[in-house]
């Protein structure tokens, strides 16, 4: 995160004592990144943070992957791939490498369980529903639409208003995700020229710590592996907290996009960044002003990328067909572009109504069984003049 918080009481140093009202010493956990070199918070826990009554397996399957898979492009209804279940149980596995691994989610249910994801950062996409987003941190409000930043080791649980409508895109990251550096001066300010700034970003409100003994679910995930910690003690107990590592909202109709005489390369929506991927995101927009500008995507070949589109809202202006939910992997080293007609029928139009978030790789991603259960058969035909 680019800037610095503080809540609830906190001492006026590090590392030295810090009392109870009855001389007990409040617990200290430094909650740190790239060891003791990169950002970190410092939190104050009523009672020690390692207090587990067990450890115990526990399974969770999102989707195996699809050896066989061949090199093309694919278009998906992920909504196929539905399941029931809770924010962790019920998510899908689509997409996958050693960088990122992308997921989709009906939540049908509520949990009592925590949730920790040890091993990765996770920006969940609020694509239906609004809710809560409760950790040690605070609570902090969840509208529709919005990226929920979680870095890793947060203990946290989402709740919603109704289980009726809740649908989620979640990208699970292996390195930092990040605000990106050319969005912000030498100092971490975002730059005038940015396309937000941090009065859009959302931050948790500390409340009334839970001082509570007994035994409670943490559900842990390790890459690929789960585990069930029992804790003895409710993991919201913090009196206060300060730093620059927390959980943090962001909406995608507070981006700002950028508009240029003639088509603009998709990385100028970007929103933020990770080792060996980014994320980028359609939205609102005039259209290009040059009068002989062809506002839909030219064809192209990602010689290096493989591009995936969770689709949101909209009109998409390069292909019919495409709902809500869907999603596209164009896959490197396979051209694509505008299906036949569509590149003529955007000549002339001045604005696009569309919501979309993109994430480009920068190494092979791998499919999972639910592309092969939920794609559309005929979509490497669609570019056919028949």
């Amino acid at each position: 995160m680019p800037f610095y918080v503080r809540q609830g009481e906190i001492p006026h140093k590090r590392h030295i004592t810090f009392k109870k009202e009855n001389g007990e010493l409040y617990r200290e956990e430094l909650f740190s990144t790239h060891g003791f070199s990169n950002i970190y918070s410092n939190k104050y826990h009523h009672n020690m943070p390692t207090k587990a009554l067990q450890v115990a397996p526990y399974q969770l399957n999102h989707g195996e992957t699809w050896e066989d898979s061949l090199i093309q492009n694919y278009k998906l209804d992920s909504k196929q791939a539905d399941c029931e279940g809770n924010f962790f149980s019920a998510r899908n596995k689509i997409f996958h490498n050693a960088d990122v691994a992308m997921y989709t989610a009906k939540v049908t249910e509520d949990t009592e369980a925590f949730y920790r994801n040890a091993y990765a950062d996770e920006v969940v996409f609020v694509h239906e529903g609004a809710g809560t987003l409760y950790s040690e941190y605070g609570t902090l409000a969840v509208k529709k639409w919005d990226y929920l930043v979680i870095p890793r080791g947060t203990t946290y649980q989402l709740k919603f208003d109704n289980y009726q409508a809740v649908r989620l895109f979640v990208i699970e990251s292996f390195s930092m995700i990040e605000v990106p550096k050319h969005f912000r001066n030498e100092y971490g300010q975002l730059l005038e020229s940015a396309p937000y700034c941090e009065r859009d970003l959302r931050v948790p409100s500390l409340q009334q710590a839970v001082v509570e003994k007994g035994e409670f679910s943490l559900i842990c995930k390790f890459g690929n592996k789960y585990q069930l910690t029992t804790l003895e003690w409710h993991p919201f107990d913090l009196v206060g907290w300060d730093g620059c590592v927390y959980p943090w909202a962001f909406n995608i109709q507070d981006y700002a996009p950028k508009v240029g005489q003639i088509h603009l390369p998709p990385s100028d929506h970007l929103v933020f960044t990770a080792h060996n991927f980014v994320i980028c995101n359609f939205v609102p927009r005039p259209y290009d002003f040059h009068p002989q500008s062809i506002p839909a995507p030219y064809y192209h070949s990602n010689i290096d990328s493989d591009e995936v589109l969770y689709y949101v809202d909209g009109d998409f202006m390069s292909r019919t067909g495409i709902e809500a939910g869907y999603m596209t992997l164009h896959q490197k080293g396979v051209p694509h572009g505008p299906q036949p007609g569509r590149t003529e029928a955007s000549v002339g139009k001045t604005e696009t109504y569309e919501y979309a978030v993109m994430v480009d790789t920068f190494a092979p991603l791998q499919l999972t069984q639910h592309v092969n259960a939920c794609m559309s058969k005929d979509y490497n035909r669609s570019w056919l003049e028949e």
